[in-house]
């Protein structure tokens, strides 16, 4: 059994929470490595104009530490 490790992070998109999420994901693992999980902590959005102009999630990644 290995060692994991848990970090939060806060990323945006334009197209979606999906988006958001592999955006969190994609930044994440250019300085992590081993990312075995990610869980969508929360979801938001801004709007402008009566329409959604971002979509953001918080989420917690975890990784395997070696």
């Amino acid at each position: 059994m290995g060692v994991l490790k848990v970090i939060e992070v806060l990323a945006n998109s334009d197209n979606g929470w999906e988006d958001a999420a592999k955006n969190a994901v994609s930044e994440a693992s250019k300085s992590v490595k081993n990312i075995r999980s990610v869980y969508i902590n929360e979801q938001s959005a801004t709007v402008k104009d009566g329409k959604i102009d971002n979509y953001r999630v918080n989420v917690k990644i975890t990784f395997e530490v070696k």
